[in-house]
């Protein structure tokens, strides 16, 4: 497929260049996740077939099928598809933003920061579930502000921000580790299985407040994305061409604290998402610049994707997302790892 850009000219004299490649693969990923939920929805103990899966959806279902679509299945797809955007979404922001394919969450410490707010309320105060989820966002708010605090001199750039990003991580990594040799065996295991990054028994108290925060960044972050864009050609460049960096880039950076922090808080922290859906969608685009709207939807079919995979492709044994992700993302980067090296950039 070529890329084709055409200019699109509203009645009120507006004109609006168009990437076709672009747009066909957007919607060719949103077709994917839409397909592997309705799917994902149908497996179970009690498999439903698709079409009475969309029956069930559109009000049309039976007693029984309600109960299971919209009440026990629904709310683990939609906080999946809604995880994967986040979590795409902020990758492609913290890659842009960072003018470095590693900087991503996962690197910058992001997921950890969540992590030590959560094993914080597990080990120290026996929270529930909902306590939990707020301090793995209070954690990655403050990691992230941490970063960009420490990385502040004149601004801040790209290889500053990796690099005390790698820092920042080992350090809340060092007390992740603490925290664990402090809980008790019972903590302990609820810690680790929270680590891990799951899906199993998400309903609709995760899905609205995710939505709601999703309903307001999506659009403000891609209200912004042409600032983004002239960001990555140098901050000088972009001052000329009347961007606010310093304004745009601490906004935007608020943003994907909050998209990560946020995804991390209602599934614990899934890897590897924001690192590769970011690099997946800028390779089907062929695009340049950061790829927002490719990056979310990635992230959405990636996670759908994955948990479909943890429950069917192991047989019995249904394994937690965060595995299946960390196996995907390993694979990824491994084979980035040996294209690279062929075509002789590393």
């Amino acid at each position: 497929m070529k890329t084709t850009n055409r200019a699109v000219r509203t009645p009120g004299g507006l004109s609006v260049r168009l990437d076709v490649r672009a747009l066909t693969v957007v919607l060719l990923l949103l077709v994917a996740a839409l397909t592997t939920s309705v799917v994902l929805i149908g497996t179970g103990d009690f498999p439903i077939p698709a079409a009475d899966v969309l029956r069930t959806l559109f009000g049309e279902g039976n007693a029984g099928q309600e109960f299971i679509v919209n009440e026990l299945r629904l709310p683990r797809v939609l906080v999946g598809l809604l995880v994967g955007a986040s979590l795409g979404l902020g990758g492609a922001l913290f890659q842009s933003i960072s003018r470095n394919p590693l900087g991503s969450p996962d690197v910058l410490g992001l997921g950890q920061g969540a992590t030590a707010g959560a094993l914080t309320v597990i080990v120290l105060f026996s929270g529930s579930a909902d306590q939990v989820a707020a301090g793995a966002l209070v954690g990655g708010l403050v990691t992230g502000l941490a970063i960009y605090v420490l990385a502040w001199k004149r601004g801040v750039h790209g290889y500053r921000l990796v690099l005390v990003g790698i820092g920042v991580s080992a350090i809340v990594t060092a007390v992740n580790g603490y925290l664990l040799t402090k809980s008790d065996i019972v903590d302990a295991a609820r810690a680790v299985v929270w680590m891990t990054g799951s899906l199993d028994g998400r309903d609709w108290a995760q899905v609205w407040p995710l939505l709601g925060l999703c309903a307001v960044l999506v659009p403000l972050v891609l209200c912004n994305a042409r600032g983004l864009r002239m960001m990555e050609m140098g901050d000088d460049v972009s001052y000329a061409l009347g961007v606010r960096v310093e304004r745009v880039r601490l906004l935007l950076m608020v943003a994907a604290v909050l998209l990560t922090a946020s995804a991390t808080a209602a599934a614990g922290p899934v890897s590897f998402v924001a690192l590769t859906a970011p690099q997946l969608a800028r390779r089907l685009t062929r695009a340049p610049g950061p790829n927002l709207l490719a990056s979310l939807c990635m992230g959405a079919a990636l996670l759908v994707i994955a948990d479909w995979l943890s429950q069917r492709a192991f047989g019995a044994e249904q394994l937690p997302v965060g595995v299946v992700t960390g196996v995907l993302g390993g694979v990824y980067l491994l084979w980035l790892l040996v294209t690279e090296r062929k075509a002789g950039r590393i």
